[in-house]
């Protein structure tokens, strides 16, 4: 994937990274509200979807978005299988998937989804999305 972004104050050279699975759709949004808007690559693979992010540095510069691992959030993580599903809304960075069994031996659904939304914070290097609330139905 190559991002080139255009009309940047300081530094608009192209941005090449390898990215697994095919890309579904990009967006772009500003859930930080700081006026410089942000992109979001979307991209499927065999187990779900892959978030590729850049953030527009006060329209200077872009600086990489990073999504913690899953996996990493015990409470968040139960039941995740994969299929997500991200969106912008509302300010925020939306992730939907379905809640499988704890059981691993199960493979169907229990029919519930659960809905995380992120809000954009400073990083050390970046950007960092950071879950800010957390939704079950």
């Amino acid at each position: 994937v190559t991002v080139t972004p255009a009309g940047l104050e300081e530094d608009n050279r192209p941005i090449t990274l390898e990215l697994i699975g095919t890309v579904t759709r990009i967006e772009t949004g500003d859930i930080n509200v700081d006026g410089s808007p942000e992109i979001y690559i979307y991209a499927r693979d065999g187990e779900g979807t892959n978030l590729l992010a850049y953030s527009a540095n006060r329209k200077k510069s872009l600086s990489q978005i990073f999504l913690p691992d899953l996996k990493d959030d015990a409470k968040n993580s139960a039941g995740y299988r994969g299929h997500d599903e991200f969106a912008v809304v509302e300010n925020s960075l939306a992730r939907r998937f379905p809640v499988f069994p704890e059981d691993e031996s199960e493979t169907k659904p229990t029919g519930k989804m659960r809905q995380l939304r992120y809000k954009l914070h400073p990083g050390e290097a970046g950007w960092v999305l950071r879950v800010d609330q957390t939704k079950e139905f």
